[in-house]
């Protein structure tokens, strides 16, 4: 299978970097600071939600701006570990810097922690404070191509989490999912792989063709 795109949209966390070992240590230290047991937690979404929407599911509303700081600042400051996944570099460096964007529900701060412990600049990034309406609304990803100057119909989105997929559908994306965080059957999408490792990409003047390797 080819997909044909002119921009290539990235979610961050468990699509080209892997910081699941720093968020489970700063959420739980998190918990543990404001009171809320470990089965709370478990209860509530983490992956592809803003800090704002996580925190509004477990603490009262006049908490929430002090929570939301509190754990931006423990994961800015906990980076260990923090990793590009199989094959991020190697996908990235094949393509044109203006041809992609990172779109994450993370703050611009955290985000950028982030993908410097994993050695990844991009040109382009949409952050939490870009937008009103995060992942599963279309607005990160109608932001992001925007600014790369792409109609959105030829996008393709790279997303590991099933609120991404909804977000990227919503804006008339093609989709990519990477099996990294949930298992290949909770993920719609147009193609699904284990990680970036399983693609290849070949640029062709306005257009990049996004192949299955052998």
């Amino acid at each position: 299978m080819t997909i044909h795109a002119h921009a290539l949209l990235f979610d961050n966390d468990g699509t080209l970097v892997s910081s699941y070992d720093s968020v489970v240590r700063c959420w739980t230290r998190w918990a543990g600071e404001y009171g809320v047991t470990a089965e709370r937690l478990r209860g509530v979404e983490l992956h592809g939600r803003t800090a704002a929407e996580i925190i509004a599911d477990l603490l009262p509303a006049d908490l929430v701006p002090e929570a939301v700081a509190r754990v931006e600042q423990l994961e800015v400051e906990d980076v260990a570990g923090v990793r590009p996944l199989p094959g991020t570099l190697e996908f990235l460096d094949s393509l044109p810097a203006d041809r992609w964007a990172v779109v994450t529900s993370a703050t611009r701060r955290l985000a950028e922690a982030r993908l410097q412990a994993a050695g990844i600049t991009p040109k382009s990034l949409v952050s939490a404070e870009d937008v009103t309406h995060g992942k599963p609304d279309p607005e990160p990803y109608l932001l992001a191509a925007r600014q790369l100057g792409v109609d959105p119909a030829h996008c393709v989105v790279f997303e590991d989490a099933p609120a991404g997929l909804r977000a990227a559908r919503a804006a008339g994306m093609a989709t990519v999912a990477l099996a990294t965080t949930h298992r290949a059957g909770e993920l719609d999408a147009d193609l699904v792989v284990d990680n970036l490792a399983a693609l290849s990409a070949l640029v062709r003047d306005a257009r990049v063709e996004i192949s299955v390797r052998g």
